[in-house]
């Protein structure tokens, strides 16, 4: 279907013609790049080769932008000015490799959304894990300090739909690696690299150091003015470091070890913040986000903060009020004495390593997915103290019970939610919690992560 907005008027008297912009992908991200293009005077065309929700293509019919859906119009794309390439789009596809032999210049969404937004404050945050918690986290402490904040990136409406509808004074970004990839100048004031593990390496040539490399995009326009916030105890982290130079003001965090600079450390069970002579330290019994990766998330949090000079106060009073986002560590209900936790938003093993690390309870897991090629042996340990059970939700369960088996008395197999719900809870005993984290995306029994733990939710009330 395609559905062609009125041409504008052909220019005459000397004045330019308008520069094409075509957007590729009818998501948030496309559709948010679609309205800011358009509201800045670009001719747009928006492309996807599947098809559009509802609710998207309404929007570009009132807003009188021209699309197509369930195919490409490769005049029309190859002939752009400029492409807005939406994250979900992988390099490899015959578009894209079309659209680079053509050298058609390609951005992201966040770097045209950023062209539009350099008189606003930028806090910027990336890594495998822990991004949204701590995006929503940072949000949180600037909305504390009465700040005019907005959250957007991965964890909501997209940046450039903010920029177009509703201008804010500070956008704290959750990026992507894909995002990072296509920016060009995209340069946030403080930009977070929380931690880097492997996921998405079916985008990066199968190697670890491209997409390292890519998680690093985030500083690489940022000069001696601006923050780059990272944690010291990560190996890749570190390792990149000591190939790379950073320009701008570099503050570490650690629970390793106290800090005689500046930046974020554990002591005497206290998170401490150093920075500008003005300490923040708050009990780690007095944190709303609980558990070692949180730590981290809170420090990180806590230092964006303090590079903005909120009051410690403020970031104080937000990190012991912070609620958790939903599905990730999201508690649900009792049942019988069995807690229930939601934290479908943990799509790789890494998050899963993170999620059972924190549990204080014997756990029941409910696990599986698509397997993006994960690891399993990295979680043996924690799955043989702590696990008592395992619910494998998947059309795949062999990678986890191949890994799995031997580390834990009971493996069940299921292909739906209100089975495997079920049966964790035949599973579990008083005290226990059953905790869904699958370590795997969910396509292929559910629309996305987010349908995932709501069923999760339905089948938990059910019982």
């Amino acid at each position: 279907m395609t559905y062609d907005a009125l041409a504008p008027a052909a220019s005459a008297g000397g004045f330019p013609v308008k520069r094409s912009l075509v957007v590729l992908g009818a998501g948030e991200s496309g559709i948010g790049a679609a309205l800011l293009a358009k509201q800045q005077g670009y001719d747009v065309f928006v492309s996807d080769g599947g098809v559009i929700k509802d609710i998207y293509r309404q929007e570009l019919a009132v807003n009188n932008i021209s699309f197509e859906e369930g195919h490409h119009s490769w005049d029309k794309i190859l002939g752009a000015d400029e492409i807005v390439k939406s994250p979900g789009i992988p390099e490899k596809s015959d578009l894209m490799k079309k659209v680079r032999e053509k050298q058609v210049p390609v951005i992201s969404e966040i770097e045209l959304a950023y062209r539009f937004s350099k008189d606003a404050r930028i806090i910027a945050i990336t890594g495998s894990n822990g991004k949204s918690t701590t995006t929503a986290l940072t949000y949180h402490i600037f909305k504390t300090a009465g700040l005019n904040a907005a959250m957007v990136g991965n964890i909501g409406i997209s940046y450039a739909r903010q920029v177009a509808t509703a201008p804010a004074e500070y956008y704290i970004i959750e990026v992507s690696s894909f995002q990072l990839d296509d920016i060009t100048s995209f340069k946030p004031d403080v930009a977070i690299l929380l931690n880097i593990t492997p996921d998405h390496l079916d985008r990066y040539d199968y190697k670890m150091e491209n997409y390292v490399a890519s998680k690093f995009r985030i500083a690489m326009n940022q000069t001696k003015e601006d923050y780059f916030i990272y944690c010291m105890d990560d190996p890749e982290i570190m390792s990149h470091l000591s190939k790379q130079t950073i320009y701008s003001t570099s503050i570490p965090f650690t629970i390793m070890e106290p800090l005689k600079k500046e930046g974020g450390f554990i002591a005497n069970d206290q998170l401490n913040i150093q920075l500008n002579d003005d300490p923040v330290i708050v009990s780690i019994y007095d944190l709303a986000l609980k558990g070692k990766h949180n730590l981290y998330n809170s420090m990180a949090a806590g230092i964006a903060g303090k590079t903005m000079d909120i009051r410690k106060e403020k970031i104080r009073e937000s990190l012991t009020s912070f609620k958790s986002l939903e599905h990730r560590m999201e508690y649900v209900t009792t049942v019988r004495g069995v807690d229930f936790i939601n934290d479908s938003k943990a799509t790789n093993v890494n998050s899963l390593w993170f999620a059972l690390e924190s549990m204080e309870q014997p756990v029941i897991l409910i696990m599986g997915g698509v397997d993006k090629g994960n690891d399993y042996t990295a979680i043996q340990d924690l799955v043989k103290e702590k696990v008592k059970g395992i619910v494998c939700l998947g059309v795949d369960n062999q990678p986890i019970q191949d890994a799995l088996t031997a580390f834990t008395p009971n493996m069940v197999n299921t292909s739906a939610m209100k089975d495997a719900v079920q049966e964790a809870f035949k599973l579990a005993t008083k005290g226990d919690v059953v905790l869904l984290s699958p370590a795997c995306a969910s396509f292929d029994l559910f629309k996305n992560y987010e349908d995932r733990g709501k069923q999760f939710k339905e089948a938990v009330r059910e019982l």
